[in-house]
Formats: C-alpha cells, structure tokens, sequence
C-alpha cells in the first residue's frame, strides 16, 4: 500500500517537475539576446571581496583593466578579508592603474564577511552602478559594456549577467559545469518569466542608490551566504520590472569548477543554506517541490533492495526517470549552445541519476550544522 502511494505521488509530482522545467525553458527564450549599444554614460565601481587569492585576482584585475570601457567612469576597489597569503601586495602592484585596496579589520567573528566587505566598499564606491565580481573570475573586453548599456538602455535597476565554468581538468568538473549551466539557466529563465528567484554574484550589477534604498544588507547581513540572492529578492519585492539578465555571450563571466568533492559540497552547502530565509513563498514552494521530487525519485530507486515491489513501482521509477531526463535535456540544450558547451550532454544520463542523490543531501545538508568557507566554519 505505501508503496502505491509512493508511486501515485512520484507521478503527480514527475508531472509537475515536467511543467515547470518547460516553463522555465519558455522563460529562457522569453529573455533577448543582447548586444553592446554605444559608449556607456553611467560611472561603474567594480567591486571584489578577496581571501586568499593571490594566486587568482591578477588575472582578474588585469581582464578588468583591459575593458573596452571609458576609463574615467571605471572604478576598481578589491576588499582583502584578511588575507594570509600576498593577495594584497598583488592588488598593490596596481595601484598606479587606479586600484583601490581596502582591508577588513574586524576584531569580532563574523558570520558573513563577504557582505561586510561588499558593505565597505559600496561606502567608499562612487560610480551610480555596483558591479560584483569574484577574485577568481575572467572576462572578454566587452563585458562591462554589454552590461551596463543594457542597463542603461532598458532602465533597470539590477542586471544579472552569466557566469560559465571554464578550463575543466577532467571529468567531475565537466560534470560541475553541465549543472552549473542548469543553475544559471534556471536563475535567467526566472527573470525572463518577471519572477526572479537566483542569481550569481560572480557577474551581477545594480544601482548604488538602490542599494541603500532598500537598506542593503540589513535582514540578511547574519547570514553567511546571500549577498547575491537574498538581495535580488529584496529589488524584486520593490522593482520587480526594473530586473534584467544580459542574455550575451560578451557578458559572460568565467570561474572555475571546484577541483574536489570537498570544496563542491561545501560551495553547494553554501548556497543552499539561504533558502530558509527566502521571504518569497512562491520561490520556497518551488525548491520543495524540486526536492520532493527527487526525494520520491530516491526512495523509489532504492527500494526494490530492501522490499518486494511491484512491476508497476518499477516501471514508474523508470518513466519518471527518463522524463527528468528528457524535460532536463530539452532545458540545457540551448543553454549548452549558448554557453559553447554541447558537447557536455553526454554528460547528463549519468548527471541525472546523480543529480537526484545530491540533491537530496544538498537540501538536507545545507540547512543543517557549520560548513567551511574561505578556511572558516560558518553557519
């Protein structure tokens, strides 16, 4: 009997994870394609929070300093979050370029100093709009541009832009960067369909003033994950028409892939760890019924090995199964064309077997106990 009941629930809720992947695929070619209009008007303040990344945030200033950009609305202000290696020293060796290094100097634990650092520079920043970036990040010499005209052209408040693993070493960060484009794809679609609900801040960018409107970080600044998403909730619950995604391959951002399990589990801990905090009920019910389903998934694939089912659990795992895997290769197709990457969909059978247990865990795991960040245990 609960085994038919299982299988009843799977199937209604295979059904609905089936909707919402193809309506979230709508939401995907609802959004434009973009291109770079004109030379940029508004002054920009490129913000990044580094730990830790001296062996990274060159590369990334050098890019950033490299943009097709008019230089004098282009500012640049790095964060060190007490560093332990010479990430500042090789901020230093910028400073004839207009690099600005502010240093973190708190004397207290914090739960969240990345926000704190944003906080800090956003104070000292004087360009109209605030772009985020990470210290591990590259860029084409388009970027910026692509972004903020497209800012400047549509009026909107927060533009959300790309962000793409590249130079995978091997094959678990090939299969990082095929649900990574899943990730993004799912967070552009939102705002094609006016719900915005994820973003990244590897590659996001809103108005200063915006900021303290809506008091900044304040409500979420104990928490140590959210820079990026929690605020786009909070422009989405003021300005929900002035949010955009610069749907350009020249916006892309560039990062890397974890290179092992550790360091993927606790980014994904990470990030999961917001989504009790979401105000949005809507956006909540959405992670629970992705969960739920792969939770159903779960529970149905392992037990033919702990109890006698019948051939009908069996078949409906198995549809289940290979319509997840259908509606989720109906999704990342024209995310992988746009991103270069089809070549990574013979990644995804495996990816969606997987997928399921590490959700799951993630969903669980995330919202439970300490994780690592940066070389601290947070919560």
């Amino acid at each position: 009997m609960a085994t038919q009941l299982i299988s009843i629930a799977l199937a209604v809720f295979t059904g609905i994870y089936a909707v919402l992947v193809c309506y979230m695929r709508a939401g995907w070619f609802a959004l434009p394609f973009v291109a770079k209009q004109g030379i940029p008007k508004t002054k920009v303040s490129i913000l990044i929070a580094a730990r830790n990344e001296a062996a990274n945030i060159g590369r990334t200033l050098s890019d950033i300093l490299a943009q097709d950009f008019p230089k004098e609305l282009l500012e640049v202000i790095v964060v060190d979050d007490h560093s332990t290696d010479h990430t500042a020293a090789v901020v230093c060796s910028f400073a004839t370029q207009g690099v600005k290094l502010l240093k973190l100097n708190e004397s207290e634990p914090l739960n969240s100093y990345k926000k704190k650092a944003i906080s800090l520079a956003i104070e000292t920043a004087t360009g109209d709009f605030i772009v985020t970036t990470d210290a591990d990040c590259r860029m084409e010499k388009d970027w910026l541009a692509t972004v903020i005209t497209f800012a400047e052209e549509k009026g909107h408040v927060l533009v959300s832009s790309p962000v793409v693993y590249s130079q995978q070493k091997g094959f678990f960060e090939e299969l990082q960067t095929l649900e990574f484009l899943y990730l993004i794809g799912l967070g552009a679609a939102g705002i094609g369909k006016k719900h915005a609900s994820t973003c990244n801040g590897a590659n996001l960018a809103y108005r200063r003033d915006i900021f303290y409107e809506l008091g900044g970080f304040n409500g979420i600044d104990h928490l140590a994950s959210g820079d990026d998403e929690l605020f786009l909730h909070k422009v989405a619950g003021k300005y929900p028409d002035r949010i955009g995604f610069c749907k350009s391959k020249a916006a892309i951002v560039y990062t890397d892939a974890k290179s092992t399990l550790g360091g993927f589990i606790n980014q994904r801990r990470r990030w999961a760890s917001k989504s009790t905090h979401y105000k949005n009920k809507g956006i909540v019910a959405l992670g629970l019924a992705i969960w739920t389903f792969n939770l159903l998934l779960l529970v149905m694939g392992l037990a033919p090995l702990f109890f006698e089912v019948g051939g009908y659990a069996v078949g409906g795992f198995l549809i289940a199964l290979t319509l997840k895997l259908t509606v989720e290769a109906f999704f990342l197709y024209p995310l992988c064309r746009f991103a270069n990457r089809v070549d990574l969909l013979i990644y995804l059978p495996l990816l969606t077997l997987l997928h399921v247990v590490y959700m799951v865990y993630i969903g669980i795991a995330g919202n439970l106990g300490k994780y690592q960040w940066k070389g601290r245990r947070v919560n």
